[in-house]
């Protein structure tokens, strides 16, 4: 049984559905990363598993429990947290009080100041700076310490949303060390990012979404090869189909 399963999943906003059907499953302990072109609705499956947006029809199981529908704090009672694409920290408070913030749901006030220090030791920035405040941080620096409050809950699930968008290449290159090491230390990630290449490159398996479903899945370094994934997605050569252009095969019914 699958660590995660959504099967059948359909959502959207107003009347217009987003999702059309999307069917995923997730590994224990994996890193999966979701693809795909601007409005493809791989932020909305986030939302989704989050509570912040209502599924309409579907089912969502964590370790075959039914979670679809539940309130965003339940879901985070579940283990699920979910790292939003925007920035998410107070500026004005401490990157100490902003790690802190995290595990604001726990009444156990002792077990929240013990799960800080532990992750500060995982994070030398907390250590360095953590008297000073948030909004003196580079936008990498924020986005560390955005994935080390995600620890505060000990979760089972993160969810991360273009966690490089807006980063240069060396922020990057530490935002995702620091996802694996995250995946290292027993998280299952499903990750969102628009950098298709980079993305796949540090994940264990890849999905590739378009039109509100998921057209493929499959290992994450063989999607780096497929010359239909390349054409769209990676910048590579095209592979033409019967109409001259790039195309991609729809998932199987």
């Amino acid at each position: 049984m699958s660590f995660l399963t959504i099967s059948e999943l359909r959502a959207g906003y107003g009347q217009a559905d987003i999702l059309r059907g999307v069917d995923l499953a997730l590994e224990r302990e994996s890193v999966t990363c979701v693809i795909g072109p601007n409005g493809a609705g791989k932020s909305t499956v986030l939302k989704v598993l989050s509570g912040l947006l209502k599924p309409r029809l579907g089912s969502i199981e964590l370790d075959g429990k039914a979670i679809g529908g539940l309130s965003p704090a339940a879901l985070l009672r579940h283990g699920i947290v979910h790292v939003p694409q925007d920035r998410s920290l107070f500026p004005l408070m401490t990157i100490w009080d902003n790690l802190l913030m995290g595990g604001h749901s726990l009444r156990d006030r002792a077990l929240v100041r013990r799960r800080a220090e532990e992750i500060a030791e995982q994070f030398p920035l907390i250590e360095e700076r953590r008297a000073e405040r948030a909004g003196t941080l580079s936008g990498g620096q924020q986005k560390l310490i955005e994935l080390a409050r995600s620890l505060m809950l000990d979760p089972k699930l993160i969810l991360l949303d273009e966690p490089t968008m807006g980063l240069d290449a060396k922020a990057r290159h530490l935002v995702f060390e620091t996802v694996r090491s995250l995946n290292e230390g027993g998280r299952t990630i499903l990750l969102v990012e628009q950098n298709a290449r980079i993305g796949l490159s540090i994940s264990d398996v890849g999905a590739v979404m378009d039109m509100g479903v998921v057209r493929l899945v499959d290992e994450a370094s063989k999607l780096l090869d497929d010359p239909r994934v390349a054409a769209l997605y990676l910048g590579g050569a095209p592979e033409t189909g019967a109409g001259g252009e790039g195309t991609l095969a729809p998932a199987p019914a």
